[in-house]
């Protein structure tokens, strides 16, 4: 092990450590405050289930549109000036969304809203990781975790702003300008210059002997990146149930008042969170794909459960086992592609990040067709498919590190 590994990290380290928490923070809550408005915005724009899964699938497709030009933005600003620029913009956008009054204009601010979204995930995750480099050990799950308590945050934000019947309007910009303030803090310590680490710098500094690169090359890493892709998928479908279909799900057809379907959503997040936070433990413990395969199950057989007997308690811990289970998917996606062979630095990571927002394009449209042919419970079997897709595919992630 080298000597920087055993030294503490200096002062400024820590305190970018915290500024890209924040940032991860920031991120999680502003897009929750708007999420368990949908019924409300559904509802007073007279939108059917299916115009609301295509105008819902307006924030993925702004963020797939944008999320390739992250790349060049960070190399001549920096990532950590994109990530907050991100972060403002992000909040202008899901402002307009909750002021539209009409389907267009709600899915045209939601265009804008992903894709800002799109390019400050990519920002905050390079800055993150040009911490983690410096510290020289694994701490992206924490901003991950980070973020999930944003998500919850915002979504009890707006829970609070309903049961209390502030105008949405006010609701937001009170949300956007709490938050756009808390990044252009961040922003004064976060690290200096440019991103010029290299991703592979950590490599000399891993505490235990490394099992043999994968021979893979080729075709086979392309298949190798394809099931990460799929891995990161699931685990943005499960998300966008949450996101988009919970508070529904719960207020329509289960009755639940307004205040209390949130709870499906924060429910997911919350869950989510504790699952980052003990995730790292877990995976030096078990490996990351005995992780994978154990969550995919829970969050399969957990969201199952809850419909196929649907009750409003039952529902929620079925919401509740689903964000437990993918909890950890994303961050190990976007870890075994940033480490394959024959890939540039960087490469992979940019790949999943950016392809796995397909999740979130084509589960609302699938979901709201779903829901209008048969019923939303059917739709939401997506959920327990996501979790038998990762458990085909978990074999791609590493076992256990001895």
């Amino acid at each position: 092990m080298s000597v920087d590994v055993l030294c503490r990290p200096a002062r400024a380290e820590r305190r970018a450590r915290a500024a890209v928490a924040v940032l991860f923070f920031t991120n999680g809550a502003l897009f929750a405050n708007l999420l368990p408005r949908y019924p409300q915005i559904k509802a007073d724009l007279g939108m059917g289930n299916s115009a609301y899964g295509l105008a819902v699938a307006a924030f993925p497709t702004g963020a797939i549109a944008a999320g390739l030009a992250a790349g060049l933005l960070i190399r001549r600003l920096g990532s950590a000036r994109v990530a907050v620029a991100g972060t403002l913009l992000t909040g202008v956008g899901i402002l307009a969304a909750g002021l539209a009054n009409s389907a267009v204009l709600f899915a045209g601010a939601l265009f804008l809203a992903g894709a800002m979204d799109a390019i400050t995930d990519v920002g905050q995750n390079a800055h993150g990781l040009r911490v983690q480099r410096r510290y020289g050990r694994s701490i992206i799950n924490s901003f991950h975790a980070i973020w999930s308590i944003g998500a919850v945050t915002g979504g009890a934000m707006a829970a609070g702003a309903i049961a209390l019947g502030l105008p949405l309007g006010q609701h937001l910009l009170i949300s956007a300008v709490v938050f756009a303030v808390a990044a252009c803090v961040a922003l004064r310590f976060c690290l200096p210059g440019p991103d010029t680490e290299s991703a592979a710098e950590p490599e000399t500094d891993r505490r235990a002997p490394q099992p043999a690169p994968r021979a893979a090359t080729g075709l086979r890493t392309g298949y190798v990146l394809a099931a990460l892709v799929l891995i990161a998928t699931a685990g943005a479908l499960v998300e966008d149930a949450g996101n988009s279909w919970a508070a529904l799900y719960l207020s329509n057809w289960l009755h639940a008042p307004a205040a209390l379907a949130a709870s499906g959503y924060i429910a997911l997040v919350g869950a989510q969170f504790i699952g980052r936070l003990i995730g790292d433990k877990l995976v030096d413990r078990f490996g990351q794909r005995a992780v994978a395969r154990g969550g995919g199950l829970i969050a399969g057989a957990g969201m199952a459960l809850a419909l196929a007997v649907p009750t409003v308690p039952g529902t929620i811990l079925g919401f509740a086992a689903a964000g437990l289970g993918v909890a950890t998917l994303v961050p190990a996606a976007m870890h075994e592609a940033d480490e394959l062979p024959g890939l540039k630095p960087g490469s992979g990571l940019t790949i999943v990040s950016w392809l796995m927002r397909l999740g979130f394009l084509l589960s609302p449209p699938v979901v709201g067709q779903v829901a209008d042919a048969t019923s939303l419970r059917a739709g939401l079997l997506v959920v327990p498919f996501a979790g038998l897709l990762v458990l085909a595919l978990a074999g791609v992630l590493q076992t256990r590190r001895e």
